[in-house]
C-alpha cells in the first residue's frame, strides 16, 4: 500500500514538472500554482483538525464495532450454553420416557403374568363347580333311583302279601312295614 501511494506522489511530482515550460518556481507556471493549492488545502483539513476528526470518527467505529463484536461473543456463548441446556434437558427427558416405557413393560408382563394366574384360578373354581354339579346330581339320582326302588319294592310287597293275608291284618302289616323301611332309609 505504501509503495503505490509514493509511486503516485511521485509520479504526479514528477509529471507536471516535464510538462511544464519555463522556472518551476514562477506564477506562470500552472504546475506550480496547482502544487500551491493543494498544499493550501492540505493546511486548511489540519487546520480545521479533519484528519483528527476522520481518526475519531474512524475510532468510534472500531469501538462500536468491537463492543458489536462483544456483544455477538456473549450472545454466542449464551446461545451455547442455552442450546446445551436444552440438550441436557432433552437427555433427561429421553432417559424418563425410556424409564417410563420400561415400567410400563414391566407392569404389562406383570399384569399378563396375574392375568394368566387369574384365568386359571378361574378355570379350576369353575371345574370344581362342575364337579360338584355333577356329584350333586348323580348323587340326586341315586336317591330318584333309590326312591323309584324303595316304591317297586314295596308296591310288590303290598301285592305279595295282600295275596297272602287277607283284610285287616293286611293292612296293618303294609303299614308297620312302610314305617320300618321309612325309618332305615332315613
Amino acid at each position: 500500500m505504501r509503495k503505490i501511494a509514493l509511486t503516485a506522489a511521485l509520479g504526479l511530482v514528477a509529471s507536471p514538472a516535464f510538462a511544464a515550460t519555463g522556472p518551476f518556481f514562477s506564477t506562470g507556471n500552472t504546475n506550480f500554482i496547482v502544487l500551491l493549492a493543494f498544499l493550501l488545502f492540505i493546511a486548511i483539513l489540519v487546520y480545521f483538525k479533519v484528519p483528527g476528526l476522520i481518526a475519531g470518527l474512524l475510532d468510534k467505529r472500531s469501538a462500536s464495532i468491537s463492543s458489536e463484536l462483544d456483544e455477538a461473543r456473549a450472545l454466542r456463548e449464551d446461545a451455547q450454553k442455552l442450546l446445551a441446556s436444552y440438550e441436557r434437558k432433552q437427555k433427561e427427558v429421553q432417559a424418563q420416557a425410556d424409564r417410563i416405557v420400561a415400567s410400563a413393560k414391566g407392569e404389562a408382563a406383570d399384569a399378563a403374568e396375574q392375568a394368566k394366574a387369574d384365568l386359571e384360578t378361574t378355570i379350576q373354581r369353575r371345574l370344581k363347580a362342575a364337579e360338584e354339579q355333577i356329584a350333586s346330581a348323580e348323587q340326586a339320582a341315586v336317591r330318584e333311583v333309590r326312591d323309584r326302588a324303595i316304591a317297586v319294592a314295596i308296591a310288590a310287597a303290598q301285592d305279595i302279601i295282600g295275596k297272602q293275608v287277607a283284610g285287616d291284618k293286611a293292612s296293618s302289616m303294609i303299614d308297620s312295614s312302610i314305617d320300618e323301611v321309612k325309618a332305615r332309609l332315613n
